[in-house]
């Protein structure tokens, strides 16, 4: 009998800010799931992370824009409408566009047709990351082919979509995941059947992470703070410049890698501050040149917050990451981020948008290095004892494995 594959969707692939989805690609890969990854977006980043290089399934990439390749598009469409499922995929691409009438809609139904015609036959599932574009795109082939689907679902995606199309999502699905409590409170609230959605912490792989021998701070050199993430709004770097304004008469650097649209206002804000000549704009780097920030840090700091927009991070990998590496913490009671650090315990935790507390619990853990060593001695132990990804990729892989073989039946 031939061997089924999965069908993994993305809204792009690959991409350094999605390790995580990569991370359960390979996972999957290892217990021997066979795997198509359908990418909803063409490449744009020239980096990739060392999971990328481990994986092998094969990738799709559909026309980002329907104008991008119009013939393709066509028999797409052709081969969809001759399909028993199109009238009601059909029905529910025109509820939606009733609700929501936006050029995207229309290119995740044509988006939807072209995956249809180019699934090859032995996929016999549709599982994606992400509950808002690449559902629907789900959504919508399956309803076509007559295939069941699934989801991972993760942050941007539940606190930024509207609760009728959530709901409608988690009743279409024959069953769904995400990787915080907070999370699946949310969206079990919308669905008519709960229990269909589990918390499967997505964790990390910690094996390779040897943190270093942490030396107390002796005020000698500069105070060395570094944190990971997107210039966007909910990483609320604003914050943290202004907390390190606050600062000025202490003696610190700040190390900052990543990319986004904010980049260059907050280098304005640095400068306006009189701190730019304290602050290192990085921007996207490889994962060793991270880690070696890291272990050269004395505190990593993560400002999130919840966005205009209702986007929040989850449970950020970065955070782990830093643990792992032995650093002490301070972050936000923002989404899962109390999941994985407990204020006193674990790391310092401030509220959201207050840069006076953010930068007095930055100036605590520079004057208290033994509490600072204790947190982060205790934040290691945490991260590795509670969140490795092995339980959850099994969860993600016997789910998959049972839902292909039920097919098959």
């Amino acid at each position: 009998m031939m061997q089924r594959r999965v069908a993994i969707l993305v809204k792009g692939y690959p991409r350094l800010s999605e390790t995580f989805i990569a991370q359960e690609i390979a996972g999957l890969q290892d217990r021997g799931l066979g795997q198509l990854i359908v990418s909803l977006r063409q490449p744009g980043e020239t980096k990739v992370h060392p999971v990328h290089r481990r994986i092998t399934a094969p990738v799709l990439y559909l026309p980002e824009y329907l104008k991008d390749d119009p013939p393709r598009v066509k028999r797409g469409r052709e081969f969809a409408e001759r399909q028993p499922g199109f009238a009601e995929a059909e029905r529910l691409f025109q509820a939606d566009l009733a609700r929501d009438r936006t050029a995207n809609r229309y290119r995740r139904f044509g988006q939807a047709c072209v995956l249809a015609a180019e699934l090859p036959k032995d996929v016999g599932w549709l599982h994606t990351h992400y509950l808002h574009t690449p559902a629907s795109v789900a959504r919508y082939a399956a309803t076509i082919l007559g295939l069941g689907w699934s989801f991972s679902a993760h942050a941007k995606d539940i606190w930024t979509s509207q609760a009728w199309e959530l709901s409608e999502k988690l009743d279409s699905s024959a069953f769904g995941v995400t990787c915080t409590a907070s999370n699946l409170d949310y969206l079990r609230s919308l669905a008519s059947q709960p229990k269909r959605v589990e918390l499967v912490y997505h964790g990390l792989d910690l094996a390779g992470i040897v943190p270093p021998e942490r030396v107390p701070w002796n005020g000698e050199r500069p105070f060395r703070i570094v944190s990971v993430g997107r210039a966007v709004e909910k990483k609320g770097y604003g914050d943290l410049i202004r907390a390190l304004a606050g600062l000025k008469g202490r003696n610190w650097r700040f190390d900052h890698v990543g990319g986004g649209a904010l980049a260059k206002t907050l280098k304005e804000r640095a400068e306006k501050a009189g701190i730019a000549d304290r602050i290192t704009w990085h921007g996207s780097r490889e994962r060793g040149e991270v880690f070696d920030l890291l272990e050269k840090a004395d505190l990593f700091v993560l400002p999130s917050r919840i966005a205009r927009s209702g986007d929040r991070d989850g449970l950020p990998n970065v955070l782990m990451e830093a643990q792992a590496h032995r650093l002490p913490v301070v972050s936000t009671r923002v989404s899962a981020i109390p999941e994985l650090v407990t204020d006193g315990e674990t790391g310092l935790l401030v509220e959201e948008r207050d840069p006076k507390a953010l930068g007095q619990a930055i100036a605590r853990l520079m004057d208290d290095q033994p509490l600072a060593l204790r947190l982060a001695e205790a934040g290691e132990i945490r991260v590795r004892e509670q969140f490795s990804p092995e339980p959850g990729l099994d969860r993600v892989a016997s789910l998959l494995g049972e839902a292909l073989g039920a097919r098959a039946a």
